[in-house]
């Protein structure tokens, strides 16, 4: 009887064993619960890093003002030269 039973489990371990292999070859997800249950910590739960490590906060802020100002003294650049072209241009008869 002992037998039996260790040639069944170790039977349907080799065919777990042979599911969860041709599973991963087919990229399907295959779960085999045992019942056991097991404790994981949650994933949301993350020790609090200070702001500034990471690069951000006010000088990231700052940055981003700096960089808008140049964007739009370029913008207002380029038009001004657009509209002084076009009037010299209405000027001289192209």
């Amino acid at each position: 009887m002992k037998k039996k039973l260790l040639g069944l489990v170790i039977g349907l371990g080799g065919l777990a064993a042979l599911a969860m292999s041709a599973a991963a070859n087919a990229h399907v997800d295959v779960a085999v619960g045992v019942g056991v249950p097991v404790y994981s910590a949650p994933v949301y739960a993350q020790p609090a890093v200070p702001v500034g490590y990471y690069g951000y906060g006010d000088d990231h802020e700052r940055w981003r003002e700096r960089e808008w100002r140049r964007h739009e003294w370029r913008e207002r650049h380029w038009r001004h030269e657009a509209r002084r072209e076009e009037r010299w241009r209405e000027h001289h008869g192209w």
